[in-house]
């Protein structure tokens, strides 16, 4: 397939939704898809949110791990400011957003990924999917407990276990770096159209279509052919043959397109308190059905063990850490206080002169010294100048120097 080493992005509301909460970019060396989630007052506003921020990252980079630190760095600070968007407009409680982006950085790319968006890459006219879904089915197909098959008509197959928002203030984010060969095509896609329409239409469509823009909305009228009840945003770009991407201009589509707005609805029922505590982030209105949450008991006990094996991880993790870095501690403390034993010096033990082991200063309430051996050389008897010169202490380079040393002040004391 001849590519045309352009890229592109397409949003659309769908036919259910009465507006777009998705957010989409493809700009010079970065592409994003965001989809927002939290009702009329919120979803639209949080990927719009997300996306702005995410895009001041679009720059070059000198390598792709400097890339894929900044998406991680970018995510992060988009999920401060919807905390922060939250606080300042309580009506926008329970927003949230999905985010996967890629940056481009020389024959590589970097990847982030938060949510049920996805990634894929078509190459050599093979599709496949870069990023794991983190919802609710996802883990429970990675347990074993149901089939791929299964998980695609699961009644709870939107609902999602990490999310950009206004709860977790470390969100876990999946970043990792790729090699871009030339001629390769990849696509980010809100699930608006991984839901409705399948892998083999989608690497037909990437596969037939040898233009972006062509191939973007040939498949997002296959979402809406399907019902779309979702809103549907697709993100391509094309890797050329010189290993170039992105010579289309910038383009921003969905909610992000327009101005903020920061409206609340009257009539907007209160989230529960244990969505709130679990999972605050999704939809609780009857219409939103995309990241609806069920509040049945089976649902929030496996949500609740979920959360606790995630808190018990992460107290394991802190706690290895703090032993890790007591360990480094004490075992810096040890080979320092293990050398400064093997150095030995000459001073005064009262009246007479000893040889210490150790250096003279101590290490708050521990002693880095002590005396090896006292001998019968008196101060007294040792010249003014000599004397003054072992009460300020004289450093040996070892124990047969300190011994040589005393036996000069045993020959100047007669």
């Amino acid at each position: 397939m001849a590519t045309s080493g352009k890229s592109t992005a397409v949003s659309h509301v769908g036919k259910i939704r009465a507006n777009n909460q998705d957010s989409g970019y493809a700009g010079t060396q970065l592409f994003v898809v965001a989809d927002g989630m939290g009702g009329h007052a919120g979803g639209d506003v949080a990927s719009a949110i997300a996306l702005k921020r995410v895009m001041e990252a679009d720059r070059q980079y000198a390598s792709a791990a400097d890339a894929e630190f900044a998406l991680q760095s970018a995510l992060s600070a988009a999920n401060t400011m919807l905390a922060e968007t939250v606080f300042e407009h309580p009506e926008l409680t329970g927003m949230g957003t999905t985010v996967s982006a890629i940056l481009r950085s020389g024959s590589q790319v970097a990847i982030a990924h938060i949510g049920d968006s996805r990634i894929y890459l078509l190459r050599d006219g093979t599709l496949k999917q870069i990023t794991a879904d983190h919802t609710f089915v996802q883990r429970l197909v990675d347990s074993g407990r149901i089939t791929p098959e299964e998980a695609a008509v699961h009644p709870r197959r939107s609902v999602l276990m990490r999310v950009l928002g206004d709860v977790d203030a470390t969100p876990e984010i999946d970043t990792t770096v790729f090699d871009v060969l030339p001629g390769d095509r990849w696509m980010l896609c809100s699930d608006g159209l991984s839901s409705y329409v399948s892998d083999d239409k989608i690497e037909h469509t990437l596969t037939s279509q040898a233009v972006v823009q062509d191939a973007a909305e040939r498949l997002v009228k296959e979402s809406l052919d399907q019902g779309a009840p979702d809103n549907v945003t697709v993100v391509i770009v094309d890797i050329d043959e010189t290993g170039e991407s992105a010579s289309s201009p910038v383009m921003i589509v969905g909610s992000a397109a327009s101005p903020l707005t920061f409206e609340g609805e009257s009539g907007r029922r209160p989230l529960r308190l244990p969505t709130l505590l679990l999972h605050p982030l999704k939809s609780t209105q009857a219409h939103e059905d995309s990241h609806f949450e069920p509040e049945s008991d089976e649902y929030l006990d496996e949500l609740i063990l979920e959360d606790r094996r995630r808190a018990r991880r992460r107290r394991v993790t802190w706690l290895v850490g703090i032993i890790v870095i007591v360990a480094l501690l004490a075992s810096a403390l040890f080979v320092g206080y293990r050398w400064s034993q093997s150095l030995y010096y000459v001073g005064a033990d009262g009246q007479t002169v000893a040889i210490y082991r150790g250096i003279q200063q101590d290490l708050g309430p521990i002693s880095l010294h002590s005396i090896y051996t006292e001998t019968s050389v008196r101060l007294d008897d040792l010249p003014s100048y000599t004397r003054k010169t072992v009460v300020d202490t004289i450093s040996a380079s070892d124990l047969a120097d300190a011994k040589a040393i005393i036996k000069r002040l045993t020959n100047a004391s007669k």
